[in-house]
């Protein structure tokens, strides 16, 4: 014959089950915490780096003359 667990056996079991999936929630959330940090960064630095080429596509359309480069 097979034993059948003990409903206090299988209470203690849910728990474990219970604690390790809100250990597994909280890495979660931190790892999508610390994406949306680096995506957030990316995004303003994107920006600005596509204020500098529409900046730099204008002086070159606008016909004035580039300044020379440092180290010149």
């Amino acid at each position: 014959m097979s034993e059948t667990p003990s409903d206090t056996d299988r209470i203690a079991r849910l728990e474990i089950r219970l604690t390790e999936q809100e250990a597994v929630i909280e890495d979660l959330n931190a790892a999508i915490t610390a994406q949306w940090g680096v995506i957030d960064r990316l995004t303003r630095q994107l920006a600005r780096v596509q204020e500098q080429v529409e900046e730099s596509a204008f002086r070159a359309g606008s016909g004035a003359p580039e300044p020379p480069p440092p180290h010149y």
